[in-house]
């Protein structure tokens, strides 16, 4: 993994490209969710959100992407420049959202769909009845998002025929149209097999690298965390611990939380 380039840091992440949680705390019908979730990645970054099932992962996506109300500060700095409020569905924030690319857990799709991928782009892209032909302009416009992902031979395949690695790509090819500051990705591993997940890992280390990034995904997979991730937040409805990949796999807190001995001189 490439060194991220913070800068010149005056006071922390002062002058860094940075999208900071503070204090987040998510409630859903007078039950708690995410309690006082505080942690921050920057652009260039892969961070990996880890927890048991119930643990607020998904709501914390879903916050982050104006879904859900929230108690607390989102934010999001340019690269020196000034932070940028995240705006609370409530209404109470104000500022201009970045933008944000989101790749839901894979959907499923009929086998004997006829839908291909262009149909898939065009439908999410633009207002064009789906019923005509599709004009040039748009099979080159989802030629080049599929591109960017070096998926370019998937445009004229059924969407129902795609592989769990295919279809995570066409997934982030539509989430990096336009690209985004923050790429957030929901379980991006699962049903994928084990070369098409070494295929994702290595183009999301592309994709940050060539469009400087903070990309912020979940996983159960942890196995993989210290080949890609530069960071880890291990949550529980609030962040347990928060480090490298091996300071958070070998720590009492993911111990007590999963009941294995991963990291240095850890056995699973």
């Amino acid at each position: 993994m490439r060194k991220i380039k913070h800068g010149r840091l005056v006071s922390g992440c002062a002058d860094a490209c940075c999208l900071k949680l503070d204090g987040l705390s998510v409630q859903l019908e007078g039950d708690s969710i995410l309690s006082d979730v505080s942690f921050h990645l920057h652009c260039g970054e892969i961070v990996a959100l880890i927890g048991p099932n119930g643990a607020g992962k998904s709501s914390l996506l879903r916050a982050i992407l104006g879904q859900l109300p929230y108690a607390g500060s989102i934010t999001f700095s340019p690269a020196g420049g000034p932070a940028i409020r995240l705006s609370d569905p409530t209404g109470t924030a104000k500022g201009t959202r970045p933008l944000v690319g989101y790749v839901p857990q894979s959907p499923t799709f009929d086998r004997g769909d006829p839908l291909s991928v262009l149909d898939f782009f065009t439908a999410a892209t633009s207002n064009w009845p789906a019923w005509l032909p599709i004009p040039k302009r748009y099979r080159e416009q989802a030629a080049a998002c599929l591109a960017r992902v070096h998926g370019e031979d998937l445009l004229d395949k059924p969407m129902g025929g795609l592989s769990g690695g295919q279809l995570q790509r066409v997934l982030l090819a539509l989430a990096l149209e336009p690209v985004p500051h923050i790429l957030l990705l929901d379980e991006p591993l699962s049903g994928v097999d084990v070369e098409g997940e070494h295929q994702l890992l290595d183009m999301l280390d592309e994709l940050r690298t060539q469009y400087d990034l903070s990309i912020f995904l979940t996983t159960h997979d942890f196995a993989t965390l210290d080949h890609f991730a530069d960071k880890v937040v291990l949550l529980n409805k609030h962040v347990l611990k928060a480090g490298k990949p091996d300071e958070v796999l070998s720590s009492p807190e993911f111990y007590q939380t999963f009941h294995l001995r991963m990291g240095k001189g850890g056995e699973e």
